[in-house]
């Protein structure tokens, strides 16, 4: 039980840039990572209940990787939140199979940054958007970890914005750093 469980939920990562982009950079730690790709074990959303908690109890710690989604987490991932954590397993009935373990969130959000700011566009900061997973780790008594987020991954033209190359190549480096000083992957 030492490697970390990357969670990646992108519907559509073949078109992706950044979740594409990360996930070719965490491959460089195959051997202390376990990458599950929920859409690519799932593609008829049927998720198995057994095999994601047997992993998730193997699994040191936890990152959940998606893309912004409508300001909220991918479908798919929501399934996977509510058929896995259930009642028994997760919570209640003195059974926290996840208590102390440590769980992060990594998102790419296409919107910019200064847009999710209390003066942004929005009035809402991705921390707060985001709130209900903390609530969620929190209520079965997992470690939750600061957010690592990405902004400004937009690929529509009509946003008149894009990741530059660099970005995104920095975008990758920062993430394995946050996974390092988090403590979630050594080196």
């Amino acid at each position: 039980m030492n490697k970390t469980l990357i969670i990646v939920a992108h519907p559509n990562l073949d078109t992706s840039t950044v979740n594409r982009y990360w996930l070719e950079q965490l491959q460089t730690y195959e051997d202390k990572l376990t990458i599950h790709n929920l859409y690519a074990h799932y593609p008829n959303g049927n998720i198995d209940v057994a095999f994601e908690q047997k992993l998730l109890e193997e699994s040191s710690h936890v990152v959940l990787q998606f893309p912004i989604y409508w300001f909220n987490c991918p479908p798919l991932l929501k399934k996977w939140l509510d058929d896995v954590l259930t009642y028994g397993w997760a919570y209640g009935n003195h059974s926290y199979k996840l208590k102390n373990k440590k769980i992060g969130l990594a998102v790419s959000a296409g919107i910019r940054e200064s847009d999710y700011a209390k003066t942004g566009k929005y009035g809402v900061t991705l921390a707060e958007l985001l709130k209900p997973f903390e609530l969620t780790m929190n209520y079965i008594q997992a470690d939750y970890q600061s957010i690592f987020a990405v902004y400004g991954a937009n690929n529509e033209p009509e946003a008149g914005y894009a990741m530059t190359k660099d970005e995104l190549i920095n975008s990758g480096k920062k993430y394995i750093e946050w996974l390092m000083k988090s403590g979630m992957l050594s080196a």
